[in-house]
Order: C-alpha cells, then sequence, then structure tokens
C-alpha cells in the first residue's frame, strides 16, 4: 500500500470522527427534514412540467386526429365529385396527420405512465416526510431527555457525597451538643429554684419564731422553757432581763443572717 493510500485513510478517518462527534440528532433530524421537503418540492414542480408536457401532447394529439379526419371527409367528396386527383390528395395529407397523430398517442400513452408514476412517488414521499416529522419530533424529544438527564447525572456526579455527609454528621453533633447545653441550663436554673424556695421555707419558721417571741417580749408572756414569775416592780433585774432578751435576739438576728 502506497504513503499516499495511506495517508488518504487516515485523513479520512480522522474527517469522519469529527463528523461523528460534530453530529447533533436534533439539528441533523432538523436538515433531515429540510431536505426532504425540498425533494418534495422538486418533485411536485416535475410532476407540474410532466403534467403540462402531457396536456400539450394530449391537444396535438387531438388535432392531427382532428386534421387527418378532416382530410378524410375532404377526400370523400373530391371521391364522391368524381375528382380522384383531388381525393389523392387529401388522403396524403390524412395519412400525414393520422402518422402524427399515431406517434403523439405513443407519446402521451408514456407521458400518462410517468406522470402516474410520478404522483404516487409524490404521494410516498408526502407520507414519509409526515412520519419523519413524527419521528423527528419523538427522537427530538428523546436526545432532550437523554441530554438532561446526562447533565444531571455529572451535577450528581460533581456534588462530593462524602463530604456533604460528613457536613450533616457534624452539624447533627453540634445540634445534640446545643441540646445537651440547653438541657443542663434547665436543670440549673431548676435546681437553683428549689434551693431559693427552701431557703424562703426555712426563713419563714426563723421569722415566724421570731415573731412569736416578739409577741411574748413584748406582751411580757414567758418565754418557753422558763417558769412563770409574778410581775416584779421594774428594778435592776428587769434591766437586766431586758438586756438578756436583746442579746438572744441579737445573736437569732446573726443566725437569721448566716443562713
Amino acid at each position: 500500500m502506497g504513503l499516499f493510500d495511506r495517508l488518504s485513510r487516515v485523513v479520512r478517518a480522522n474527517l469522519n470522527d469529527l463528523v461523528s462527534k460534530a453530529e447533533d440528532p436534533e439539528k441533523v433530524l432538523e436538515q433531515a427534514v429540510i431536505d426532504m421537503q425540498e425533494d418534495l418540492v422538486q418533485l411536485r414542480q416535475a410532476v407540474a412540467r410532466s403534467i403540462a408536457e402531457q396536456k400539450r401532447s394530449e391537444q396535438q394529439y387531438n388535432q392531427n386526429q382532428t386534421e387527418a379526419n378532416k382530410w378524410e371527409q375532404r377526400a370523400k367528396l373530391a371521391l364522391s365529385k368524381g375528382d380522384e386527383a383531388l381525393a389523392r390528395e387529401a388522403l396524403t395529407r390524412k395519412k400525414s396527420f393520422s402518422e402524427t397523430a399515431a406517434v403523439l398517442k405513443q407519446q402521451l400513452e408514456q407521458q400518462s405512465a410517468t406522470v402516474d408514476q410520478l404522483k404516487r412517488n409524490l404521494v410516498a414521499l408526502e407520507s414519509k416526510i409526515s412520519e419523519a416529522k413524527t419521528k423527528k419530533n419523538m427522537l427530538q424529544a428523546r436526545s432532550k431527555a437523554a441530554k438532561a438527564n446526562e447533565d444531571l447525572q455529572k451535577t450528581l456526579g460533581n456534588i462530593g457525597t462524602s463530604s456533604a455527609m460528613g457536613a450533616f454528621e457534624r452539624m447533627e453533633q453540634k445540634v445534640l451538643e446545643a441540646e445537651a447545653r440547653s438541657q443542663a441550663v434547665g436543670e440549673l436554673a431548676g435546681s437553683g429554684l428549689e434551693d431559693q424556695f427552701r431557703m424562703l421555707e426555712s426563713g419563714s419558721d426563723v421569722d415566724d419564731e421570731l415573731a412569736l417571741l416578739k409577741a411574748q417580749v413584748q406582751g411580757g408572756g414567758a418565754l418557753p422553757g422558763s417558769t412563770t414569775t409574778n410581775a416584779l416592780p421594774e428594778s435592776k433585774s428587769t434591766t437586766s432581763s431586758n438586756s438578756a432578751v436583746d442579746a438572744e435576739l441579737e445573736d437569732l438576728r446573726r443566725q437569721i443572717d448566716n443562713l
């Protein structure tokens, strides 16, 4: 194999590969339908020309046939008048027109067959174009769906699934930590509230006892645990007793403050 043959084959192979890669199904189908419609236009023009030629041939055939009949009648007329020479001339004219009419008749039959075949081809091409349009629309829809699915798959492939799932796991862990902190804060707030109420409850007992003591002191009643004595005139003993009470009251206040 020569060098030029090999080079030609390589060039043709590369060109075919480039053409195959450049072919867009939607555009190729659209162009194919356009080409078929152009063929349809040309075929219609051919049918129209053939029909026109058929009409002209038919007219010429009818004219020649009419002339042949006319000269035949003239030949009969001349013969009936006894003019044989004139009748012979009329028959000669009739023969010329009859031969022309016979040729035109054969031509007309061929043209009629051609026109009928062209009409059948025209109907077949119109049917094929209609079918091609339907198929083109279907194939274009499938091509668009395939491209959309391919783009979707590429998009999904570009998404880092592992990193995305890792992000979800990290965010879930953060949410769990936030929930735990919120629960802990709630528990701490609840325990502090309970402590405050317990302090208030214990403080109320002391206040009640303090009020009772004040009432006993102001009313001159005996303190719990002490014996009842007759009232004595105010003297040094009374003063010392009041000082002891104040001291005890002060001691109680200090105890309350230390709570």
